[in-house]
């Protein structure tokens, strides 16, 4: 498992099941780990939201949730690093978890999403524990409705922590919480929780595979992604360039 910094985001460069055994490991030992999945999205807007950099630096782990990411990853000599998306990852702990009885709890989405999930999850995967589920206010909630989420989480003693409230609000939840939170794993999903309850179908596995998820989803929902892709990624590839740039000016300087 190797860092690799990119926009001065600490990515966590890792083959997927390497990170499913951290996460698993993590539980069995007892030890809290909060990871995030960045996109190429997300990572832009770290650039200028100081709070979600900010949730990023102190995170345990940030993996690369977006094929770009992995080839910057490999480019800078982790050839190791694959895609640890979000998604893939709620269905993996779902199914290897039920062998050691982990409990999930799904907090997100809007009415009904979350109990449709775990439904489905539970058909999918028999066996499958669910402490609990919960839709919150979309609304910013007050520091006395958060507290009562914390607590009624922590009564149903889940080991994992499923969290949808879209980026970047649940990164920033996830960070804000985590310290009151006893789940051992704090994982903040996004889109897991409509793509996973059938309410948004999801790109094919060759898309996923070769980086065009985003144009897949582009495809269905032009109005509402159009300006986060095209722009997000355009800004992605500047940024990227420059910082390639600068690191070639460091390494000939350091060389001179």
């Amino acid at each position: 498992m190797t860092e690799v910094r990119v926009l001065g985001v600490p990515l966590v460069a890792q083959a997927y099941d390497e990170a499913i055994a951290k996460l698993l490991d993590a539980v069995a030992c007892g030890v809290q780990i909060r990871a995030h999945f960045c996109t190429v999205h997300s990572l832009v807007e770290a650039v200028d939201n100081e709070a979600l950099r900010s949730a990023f630096e102190s995170a345990d782990m940030v993996c690369t949730d977006g094929v770009p990411l992995v080839w910057v990853s490999r480019r800078r000599g982790v050839g190791s690093a694959q895609r640890v998306c979000g998604p893939d990852v709620m269905l993996t702990l779902c199914d290897r978890g039920r062998a050691s009885g982990l409990r999930h709890y799904f907090l997100g989405g809007r009415p009904g999403t979350p109990e449709r999930l775990a439904a489905v999850l539970t058909g999918r995967f028999p066996g499958l524990l669910t402490a609990g589920t919960e839709s919150p206010p979309f609304r910013t909630a007050s520091e006395a409705e958060a507290q009562t989420i914390v607590d009624r989480i922590n009564a149903a003693e889940p080991d994992v922590l499923w969290i949808g409230l879209g980026s970047p609000k649940q990164e920033l939840w996830a960070a804000d919480h985590a310290a009151r939170l006893t789940a051992r794993l704090i994982l903040p999903v996004g889109a897991a929780f409509d793509f996973h309850s059938g309410l948004v179908r999801r790109a094919p596995v060759w898309m996923r595979q070769i980086g065009l998820e985003w144009l897949f989803r582009l495809a269905r929902e032009p109005r509402r992604l159009l300006r986060r892709y095209v722009v997000t990624n355009a800004r992605f590839i500047a940024l990227l360039v420059r910082e390639e740039w600068q690191r070639r000016l460091t390494r000939r300087g350091a060389g001179s």
